[in-house]
């Protein structure tokens, strides 16, 4: 593995949890591995195998299979008879990129509700007026329609749905209907949002939407640090919605499995975990940081000496809200694709032309051929 890449197998660097489930999930695992002898599908055999066999250390050093920590949590929150159905999605999850398998859909797909942010993070693409300026076209919100149609496609046959990417969801004020339709069809639904417009109406619909994971970004646990990294953010405002979100989910919503977690990009010396965790607690299951990808400025950076393949070009697919698709979030100017769902489904264009050249462009150690592949540090 070269030198200074973004491990986006590896991206969560801090992990502090309320939550404790290890030895339930795993007697879980043990159970369904005695009934998966008695059948015939060798593939889970295959992944329990994998998991009951290798130790934790042993899965993170590389080509075993193994349950990180917050996919253990939603795991716990699962029922039994999903067991099968989420560990077969998160295997591909992990594992395809690997194996540089592709089936019929991708193990997850990303999203777009909107385009637009409210912040300016230091950090975001969104600070490039390239993307950002609404002449350039690249700024709008996804309608319901569409939104259904996606759901509709990979319904029954993608696990893996995230609400996010290059703007804040809860921008669109058609996001409580999206979460409403996309309801109990998927076992590893989440959104992101820096919770600045969380208000008690969206809350409900979060709470009714049967996801899985809810993630606050927010990347320090006092002022000026807050608003010096998540520019135009205000924290008391967000820490207010994040508590007052708390506080309908424990009362209106005792049974919810849906897991909160707070979760900051490491971008700063003075960000500090402890600090996060002691701050943040009081309010959600799980404190984490993320590793810092330097993507708001990719297409400007230097070329990289990187051969290794791009992991998510076997992971996750990117649909923006206007129905473009793209392989990844830091192509955020979506120069490596010209797809549309509108044009083509999500299964035709994951196993196109467009994305098998791609992977083999990666495959043959040739991503510094493509743009902005050759500046990106993401593996």
């Amino acid at each position: 593995m070269e030198k200074n890449v973004y491990n986006k197998a590896n991206s969560i660097i801090d992990l502090a949890s309320n939550l404790d489930s290890r030895t339930e999930v795993f007697s879980n695992l043990v159970l369904l591995e005695k009934r998966a002898k008695t059948g015939s599908d060798p593939l889970l055999i295959t992944i329990l195998a994998d998991l009951l066999s290798q130790s934790i250390e042993n899965g993170k050093n590389g080509q075993h299979f193994f349950l990180r920590d917050h996919v253990l949590e939603e795991m716990s929150r699962l029922s039994f008879h999903d067991y099968e159905r989420y560990l077969k999605y998160r295997y591909a999850y992990e594992m395809f990129p690997i194996q540089h398998k592709v089936e019929k859909f991708p193990p997850v797909v990303q999203i777009e509700p909107t385009s637009v942010c409210n912040y300016r993070c230091v950090f975001c693409y969104q600070t490039d007026p390239r993307l950002s300026d609404k002449k350039n076209g690249h700024m709008g919100m996804m309608d319901l329609e569409t939104f259904k149609s996606i759901i509709d496609q990979i319904k029954g046959n993608v696990e893996g749905v995230t609400l996010a990417s290059r703007g804040e969801p809860s921008v669109n004020k058609k996001l409580p209907d999206m979460l409403q339709y996309m309801s109990g069809k998927f076992l590893a639904a989440k959104i992101n949002t820096n919770a600045y417009l969380l208000d008690e109406k969206l809350a409900h619909a979060i709470c009714d939407a049967d996801l899985q994971t809810l993630v606050f970004s927010a990347d320090a646990a006092a002022e000026p640090l807050y608003s010096k990294l998540r520019v135009n953010g205000n924290l008391d405002r967000v820490v207010r919605n994040v508590g007052a979100f708390h506080e309908i989910k424990e009362k209106y919503y005792p049974n919810s499995k849906l897991i909160t977690r707070v979760s900051g990009v490491r971008v700063d010396s003075n960000q500090n975990m402890g600090d996060m965790e002691k701050f943040w607690h009081r309010y959600v299951d799980q404190v984490a940081f993320v590793d810092y990808n330097p993507w708001e400025n990719v297409y400007d950076s230097d070329f990289k000496d990187i051969d290794t393949p791009c992991s998510d070009l076997w992971r996750r697919l990117f649909v923006w809200w206007d129905g473009k698709v793209a392989p990844c979030d830091v192509d955020y100017l979506t120069t490596l694709f010209n797809e549309t769902v509108h044009a083509s489904s999500v299964s035709e264009i994951w196993n196109g032309k467009a994305y098998q050249e791609l992977r083999m462009t990666h495959l043959s150690g040739q991503r510094q051929k493509k743009e902005p592949c050759a500046r990106c540090v993401v593996v």
